[in-house]
């Protein structure tokens, strides 16, 4: 038990987090864990998704230079942020030692980096660093590799995320919180879906039933392409109207205090004709074959490859331009994916899949030629016997006639 955790638990703070004492507790020690395996002393997370399993962070804050000191000695924890993020990083988060850069007057927030590195005297440990996709300006990152050069470091960007592939029990009620809050949104955009109505005003119902009923802002927009456009896989929403006869697919995120479920249905305005409806009878065979082949001690690449077969069967391997899916973690902007993917070779490796991973499964199909595009998307839960579909939706293709 450590000792500034028991002070924290005094706070109020305890109130506001999103899970207990021994959520925390059980992070912290598997971190640690991993870091004594690795020869690390201190850990600098920088990924905000880092932060928020780790000291319960939920803020907006990473649109700057933000970090955290995380001891292996279970000293407290040193949150480093933009002087505009002090107050609610104090009241919101685990961080015992809040430092705020810049605000009165303008500031390197490097230079306050390298104050408490020099305070503490971190230079003498040996040090493991994110170096994050997001949210890491690449001048930041020269800085800190300048400064810390003849020290004992290592880049370190996966040791949190490796753990928290698999969520917890408590996590999985917040994804469940979500998936529920996504069920609600994809009512409201069925609905909304009439002759005449732009994809905005589908896309503005959609995200005011998101959140209306509990949601987060979704770290990555919504996308939404009818008709002709139908064929661009993330196609944000235009004033284009639509128009009886489209062919469409939705895709968006609920969350529910960052941790995400994502969704994706294809609708037609009205009677949809053969190449419509056999496109969709595809691509839901093929989110059925990878979902059958999912469970625990696999490689995620075997899923993807029963996917892949379904559509190459039935003449389409040209239109499969997307991977088949992918890790889903607390999100932050500007995404909600993890690392793991329903993929074969580079850039993906594959994982071994294990009970509490939570994946999305959206094989799509996409034929520019003829503008047509169809993709239902799914987030399921590996279980110990194979897995679980979060969404109640109907995956049909969903009949608009108004």
């Amino acid at each position: 038990m450590t000792a500034w955790i028991d002070e924290v638990q005094t706070r109020e703070v305890w109130d506001k987090l999103d899970f207990g004492r021994a959520e925390y507790e059980d992070r912290h020690h598997r971190v640690r864990s991993a870091m004594q395996a690795r020869d690390i002393d201190l850990l600098i997370c920088i990924d905000p998704r880092s932060l928020h399993y780790l000291i319960g962070f939920r803020g907006k804050s990473y649109q700057e230079f933000q970090c955290i000191f995380f001891s292996l000695e279970q000293e407290p924890i040193i949150l480093c942020t933009r002087m505009a993020e002090v107050a609610e990083m104090n009241d919101l988060t685990l961080a015992d030692d809040v430092r705020g850069w810049s605000g009165q007057k303008p500031e390197d927030p490097i230079d306050m980096f390298k104050g408490i590195i020099e305070e503490k005297g971190y230079k003498s440990l040996s040090i493991g660093i994110e170096v994050p996709i997001f949210n890491f300006w690449a001048k930041d990152w020269e800085k800190i590799k300048s400064y810390l050069a003849g020290c004992k470091t290592q880049e370190a960007t996966t040791l949190i995320e490796d753990l928290k592939l698999v969520k917890s029990p408590a996590e999985i009620k917040m994804i469940r919180s979500s998936s529920a809050i996504a069920d609600m949104a994809m009512k409201a955009s069925q609905e909304a879906i009439k002759e005449g109505v732009t994809e905005f005003k589908v896309a503005a119902e959609t995200y005011r039933a998101l959140l209306s009923n509990g949601s987060d802002v979704p770290a990555s927009p919504i996308n939404f392409a009818t008709g002709e456009r139908s064929c661009y896989p993330h196609g944000q929403p235009t004033e284009r109207k639509i128009k009886r006869g489209d062919l469409m697919h939705i895709e968006y995120g609920a969350a529910y205090h960052r941790y995400t479920c994502t969704i994706g249905r294809n609708f037609c305005l009205g009677e949809p004709n053969a190449r419509q409806r056999d496109l969709h009878n595809v691509q839901l065979a093929a989110c059925d074959a990878l979902i059958a082949a999912v469970k625990p001690g696999i490689s995620s690449e075997i899923p993807h490859l029963e996917a892949k077969r379904v559509i190459s069967d039935a003449g389409l391997e040209f239109a499969r331009i997307h991977t088949s899916g992918y890790g889903v973690a607390p999100a932050f902007p500007p995404s909600w994916g993890e690392s793991i993917h329903f993929y074969s070779g580079y850039p993906y490796e594959p994982r071994m899949l294990e009970p509490g991973m939570v994946l999305s499964v959206e094989p799509p199909i996409m034929i520019h030629q003829e503008k047509l595009g169809v993709r239902v998307i799914d987030d399921i839960l590996v279980t110990e016997t194979g897995c679980e579909i979060l969404s109640q939706y109907q995956r049909d293709l969903i009949i608009c006639d108004v």
